[in-house]
């Protein structure tokens, strides 16, 4: 028996389903890591692989990385957590602020999840207005209206005129699915069909400009502009959720369109490897959590919001992360994505590629899908899928589950080249 499959023997008796994260099972076992080193990643059998999944688009610069070590070492030293403001969290905040104009001021939270979670309660607080709407199949957290239609099936999602509010978690209270309002991506007319029918009701459109689950494409443009217009018009904030997507450019994905949202919620790459999230927007909502106003709409804290540990390393990141940075990570995504294209032309696989930015989604479907329903998993496709990532990972590259990949500043060409090639001889091999 190998250590990986006594520690999860272990780990059944005493964590659900032996783990504390559903995305790091694998079967018959999880592996177990041991260290990590730019962008390779061993686990404690000895085996090294590129690591293409980075703690799930979490770590821009790989793992370890040197710079990131020496100044989270030098505060840990002087202390991790207090009952105090520090120095690093305001400067952090300027930091993050001058990156995007559409930012006047930012709390920090502890988690993409909670980031969501207090932007749309900051949108009700705001507004006076208790509804949402979000994009079907769109993946925001473990909030309970953030989740709503999160992992619809065909026997559930209803009518693409007027798409069902889906519990994700058994006993979700009725009063929660009825205060979600549910949207088709990328479908202007439906979409604005479906929010004139809420318009007294809503508090704000929650949209990823490229949700991760609904197929990693980009929005269209004319989809988010028309978004963008409508909740102008109608008192309706719009709330971006980037906590995936703010790695792709300098400020965010939202730099690619020509829009302005009303708050924008953060996570994973902004902690430097560290657990992270934060809320930043115009200054009017924003201060809906100011404790200094006379009627303080949304009280707010948290024991480990601006921890100086995620501040430092968040900062030391993100400076490293500058506009030379992204637009080599970028262009190296492209190098994969042309790539594992030209091996789709060669093999004659049915498949397609996905995605912006330091970031890419390989699917078994030939044409791209445009919403959550085209890009649904048959059965048919899911094997395909298992059997190319499980091909992948034994080749020597650890994927995220969807066949999906984010990339870290220590790869280089020759990496993606070989992860190109492995892609190559996995469709072949399907």
């Amino acid at each position: 028996m190998t250590r990986s499959e006594k520690l999860y023997k272990q780990a059944q008796e005493i964590l659900p389903g032996g783990v504390s994260r559903n995305t790091v099972l694998r079967d018959p076992n999880p592996p177990y890591a041991d260290f990590g080193e730019g962008c390779k990643l061993t686990d404690i059998e000895g085996v090294t692989r590129l690591d293409f999944s980075n703690n799930m688009a979490s770590l821009l610069h790989g793992h370890a990385c040197p710079t990131i070590v020496q100044a989270v070492t030098e505060q840990l030293q002087k202390g991790s957590a207090f009952t105090m403001a520090t120095e690093v969290e305001v400067r952090y905040a300027d930091f993050l602020i001058q990156r995007n104009p559409s930012f006047d001021k930012i709390r920090f939270v502890n988690s993409g999840t909670e980031a969501v979670m207090g932007a749309l309660k900051a949108s009700r607080a705001f507004t006076g207005k208790p509804k949402i709407a979000k994009v079907e199949g769109a993946y925001h957290g473990q909030y309970d209206y953030a989740e709503v239609s999160q992992i619809p099936c065909p026997n559930t999602w209803g009518n693409i005129d007027q798409p069902n509010s889906i519990p994700v978690a058994h006993g979700t209270p009725k009063s929660v699915l009825d205060d979600v309002i549910i949207l088709p991506f990328n479908d202007i007319n439906r979409a604005l069909a479906i929010l004139n029918k809420n318009t007294d009701s809503l508090s704000c459109v929650l949209l990823d400009l490229m949700p991760h689950r609904v197929g990693l494409r980009p929005a269209e443009p004319s989809f988010v502009e028309a978004i963008r217009e409508w909740t102008e018009k109608n008192g309706v904030l719009l709330v971006l959720d980037e906590v995936i997507t703010f790695r792709t450019q300098v400020g965010g994905l939202q730099q690619q369109y020509n829009i302005t949202p009303d708050l924008t919620a953060m996570g994973k790459a902004i902690g430097g490897g560290f657990p992270v999230g934060a809320i930043a927007g115009r200054k009017e909502v924003m201060d809906v959590m100011n404790p200094l106003a006379e009627k303080v709409l949304f009280p707010h804290s948290g024991t480990f919001s601006a921890n100086p540990i995620t501040m430092t390393a968040g900062l030391t990141s993100m400076k490293l992360f500058d506009a030379k940075a992204v637009e080599r990570l970028n262009a190296l995504a492209l190098r994969a994505v042309h790539g594992i294209e030209e091996a789709i032309a060669e093999t004659g696989a049915k498949a397609c590629v996905t995605g912006a930015g330091s970031m890419f989604r390989i699917h078994m479907k030939e044409q791209s899908p445009k919403n959550f329903r085209e890009a649904y998993l048959t059965p048919e496709e899911g094997a395909k899928l298992k059997i190319l990532l499980d091909h992948l990972y034994d080749e020597g590259f650890l994927m995220i589950n969807t066949c999906s990949a984010a990339l870290s500043t220590p790869m280089t060409e020759s990496d993606i080249d070989e992860l190109v090639s492995a892609v190559k001889s996995g469709f072949a091999h399907l």
